[in-house]
């Protein structure tokens, strides 16, 4: 028998008999391969080709047409489409059946196939209009219960929650009888409603072509090819065929991006790097226990070598079987994970496992089972086979040499992140803190060496555990390390989110205050911005409305006042009202008597403090129809509603004084309307000009993504933690047999395994805090800078790294203590 094959025997009966060991080095190795391999199955089974989506989209047909909104200019080509307003207005005529047939040729059979909404008292739900009886539109829609509508009929998909029989009561529409229930192949949460002659009401917000409109499947003599496409295109037609579908040209290959691949190394070092620093605990108290069992093979002829493969042998067997039930699991958990998501929002093709990724993954876990052994087996060549056997603990010996080189691997990543920090992208930082997490992790056994040191001032039980900590180096090592390289990722990904997010809100500007409502018409008549008028005041009773104004010239031109100035380091361009006293007091959200009397002087009250010029305002009148003016207005500085806020106030006779006529054409409310308004429907229907805004505000928040961080941390500190402390209890049990023999209470000895899990973590967390705090403030650098001249901004989320650095060594402190650790009777010698 070869010295490999024996190897892995003894490895699979030592793996068997360390049950609760092996399932830990399991967990700690799989759980990466399986959350990575469950989200790349997720993410490819719920990304829905062209041609795994071909049915639900044409059904039998050979080709789908949509009519595109007048007036569109439509591009089709295999890498996308483009569309826009026609650049002379001119609108594409609206096609009726046959000359959609007489564009595809004789022999094409065409049936309707239109989209849009129905709208349902207060909600609009979508809605197709076909014949689900006709043999064409076979695959679009699976039947689960009843039958297809016919006249006056509908079937609903199951997210709607109606079965059939029951009626739905459409806006300004009689009533229509649910016949049938059916659902999408690929998107079960769809909420539609299906029949051949339903109210279709137009979708009022903006979409792309192909997604709602007036549109037909088609039965073709001849497959609608690309060749064919300019020519639908052109008369208004968004195309999609099978013969688009399958001859669409391959996608060319991403040419090699530096940048890219230096990401993906760096992901996988960190990746693997926290499995190791987390299974080599394991590894390590697994070698303690079986010293004696090699030492015996040592003495009966094994070679170093033959030690070293053993205890490798380990790491093969384990990881190989972690992995094996990772990969399996993660396919599972991601093609039914993409089930689940689905029904929540998205859609969901047939199982697909993207076998090059997967198999990656895979062997990464291998290597890495083999990794976390490496050191033990280095340790086990290297054990004196005589101490071993007379029951001495062998002597721990100091690699002097090895915080030498941590140093000089921190010391290059500093000087890597300095250089990076003023490098476009955060790639080169990330892979800056992988030198600098190396260099740490090498220093870590110095560290856990030298912070014991004060050991003996402390209490008995946190004596005993840190003096423990220091005595079985390794495995300390190990956990602290893993700890500190979690804390220092997610601490720099909290800086740098939250440097991100401080410097969007502070970029962020608006001429209105928050929660005000504009509404404004373009260039149209007096009589009808009356009627307007009055239609907004009737919609919107007893809100307060201000006014605001256009300007004209004499040649009846619109004009806007625009100035510009520096928001934030960006240049910024704004556009200044024309109003009253009114209008100043809502953009200002109080009465302001020094700015109302500059107003009322004819002067312009400005928000912006650089736009101002030894009290003077520069503006510039642009007109799409007239030539552009320059003016400088007097103005004076004043305090807006918000902080964010800027913009300027022109008074009516300012404006008419520089050669313009003023016209009220907006209006202005503190409002907010609710989240089923149909303001902007109603007055539509009085003039289709009419335009609404709302300002809401900067809306982004940090929260999700910081406290995202925090969760994962959570479980990698505290179950990373947990497992260490585990391990360590286990290795300590002769000691605490010791102390429980000549008295200690039960709370002491917790309180000794409690130790453990605050020295391991309160030392990774300190220098993780460090490590991620360079790499952090390093990172806002390329993250919120936009062009030259833009200065970083550099934030700290105080909670958030108070929570981490202390709040989660509190946590994992608490859960040592409370769990229950049993102390088995232990034999000893008279």
């Amino acid at each position: 028998m070869s010295a490999v094959l024996a190897a892995l025997r003894i490895a699979r009966r030592n793996a068997w008999r360390s049950r609760g060991r092996s399932a830990l080095i399991m967990v700690m190795i799989g759980l990466p391969v399986l959350v990575i391999t469950a989200m790349f199955t997720l993410i490819d089974t719920m990304n829905v080709t062209g041609q795994e989506g071909m049915v639900a989209e044409l059904g039998a047909a050979d080709a789908r047409l949509m009519q595109t909104p007048a007036g569109t200019v439509l591009r089709q080509e295999p890498n996308g489409a483009s569309w826009g307003p026609g650049g002379d207005g001119a609108a594409a005529p609206s096609l009726g059946t046959a000359e959609v047939m007489a564009l595809l040729g004789p022999g094409t059979r065409l049936i309707p196939f239109s989209t849009g909404v129905l709208r349902l008292g207060t909600e609009q739900v979508d809605a197709l209009e076909t014949d689900l009886r006709d043999p064409l539109t076979r695959g679009t829609l699976t039947l689960r219960e009843g039958r297809f509508p016919s006249a006056r009929e509908v079937a609903v998909t199951p997210a709607l929650g109606l079965r059939p029989g029951d009626l739905l009561q459409a806006s300004a529409a009689t009533p229509l009888t649910v016949v049938g229930v059916v659902e999408h192949p690929h998107r079960p949460s769809l909420r539609q409603v299906v029949g051949p002659d339903l109210p279709l009401a137009p979708f009022d917000q903006f979409s792309s072509p192909g997604e709602y409109g007036t549109g037909w499947l088609a039965d073709t003599a001849k497959p609608v090819s690309w060749t064919d496409v300019p020519t639908l295109n052109k008369a208004g037609l968004y195309v999609t065929s099978r013969a688009m579908i399958t001859n669409s040209p391959r996608t060319p290959a991403r040419a090699f991006d530096v940048q890219y691949m230096v990401g993906i190394g760096a992901m996988i070092v960190m990746v693997a790097l926290e499995t190791v620093l987390l299974a080599g605990p394991a590894f390590a108290v697994g070698l303690r226990r079986r010293r004696r069992e090699l030492a015996e093979i040592a003495a009966q002829g094994g070679s170093a070598g033959h030690l070293r493969t053993i205890v490798l042998a380990d790491g093969l067997v384990l990881g190989g079987a972690a992995t094996i039930v990772a990969t399996a699991l993660g396919i599972g958990i991601g093609v039914l994970g993409a089930h689940v998501v689905a029904h929540w929002g998205g859609q969901v093709g047939p199982p697909d496992v993207p076998w090059s990724q997967v198999l990656g993954v895979a062997a990464l876990g291998l290597v890495t089972g083999l990794v976390a052994a490496l050191v033990p087996a280095v340790q086990a060549a290297r054990q004196d086979t005589v101490t071993v056997l007379a029951g001495r603990a062998p002597a721990v010996a100091d690699r002097p040499g090895w915080p030498l080189v941590g140093a000089v691997l921190v010391l290059a990543g500093l000087g890597a992140t300095v250089v990076a920090r003023r490098q476009p992208g955060s790639v080169r930082v990330l892979a800056s803190a992988v030198l600098i997490l190396l260099g740490l992790v090498v220093a870590t056994p110095w560290l856990v060496g030298y912070t014991g040191r004060p050991a003996a001032r402390l209490r008995l039980p946190l004596r005993v555990s840190v003096r423990d900590a220091v005595r079985h180096r390794s495995r300390t090592a190990s956990a602290v390390a893993a700890v500190m390289a979690v804390t220092a990722t997610v601490v720099a990904m909290g800086i740098g989110t939250y440097s991100d997010y401080m410097d969007r809100r502070n970029a962020y500007t608006s001429a209105r205050p928050t929660g005000m409502l504009a509404i404004w018409a373009g260039n149209i008549g007096d009589a009808a911005w009356t009627r307007l008028r009055a239609e907004t005041a009737r919609r919107l009773p007893g809100v307060p409305l201000a006014a605001g104004y256009q300007a004209k010239d004499a040649r009846g031109r619109r004009y806007a006042l625009r100035y510009t100035m520096r928001w934030n380091g960006t240049r910024t361009r704004r556009t200044a009202a024309i109003g009253d006293q009114a209008l100043l007091r809502l953009l200002q959200g109080r009465h302001d008597p020094q700015a109302a009397a500059a107003l009322a002087s004819g002067k312009a009250v400005v928000f912006d403090a650089a736009a101002l010029r030894d009290g003077k305002l520069a503006l510039r009148a642009g007109s799409t129809s007239g030539p552009p003016r320059k003016l400088e207005v007097p103005a004076v500085l004043a305090t807006p509603a918000d902080k964010h806020q800027g913009g300027a106030l022109l008074p009516r006779a300012l404006v008419e004084q520089a050669g313009f006529s003023t016209a009220e054409r907006q209006l202005y409310a503190m409002h907010r309307l609710p989240a089923d308004s149909t303001l902007w429907r109603d007055l539509a229907k009085v003039n289709s000009r009419v335009t609404i805004a709302a300002e809401e505000g900067y809306r982004n928040v940090p929260d999700a993504g910081l406290w995202g961080w925090l969760v994962g941390a959570l479980v990698l500190v505290v179950g990373g933690t947990l497992a260490a402390t585990r391990l360590a209890a286990a290795d300590m049990r002769s000691d605490r047999a010791t102390m429980a023999a000549i008295g200690a209470p039960p709370g002491t000895l917790r309180m000794v395994v409690a130790g453990q899990a605050l020295y391991i973590s309160v030392l990774g967390a300190l220098v993780g805090l460090v490590a991620g705090t360079v790499t952090g403030v390093a990172l806002s650098r390329p993250m919120t800078t936009h062009g030259t001249g833009d200065p970083a901004t550099i934030a700290i989320p105080w909670p958030f790294v108070i929570a981490v650095v202390v709040g989660l060594p509190i946590l994992a402190t608490v859960a040592a203590l409370v769990t229950r650790s049993r102390l088995p009777l232990a034999r000893r010698l008279l």
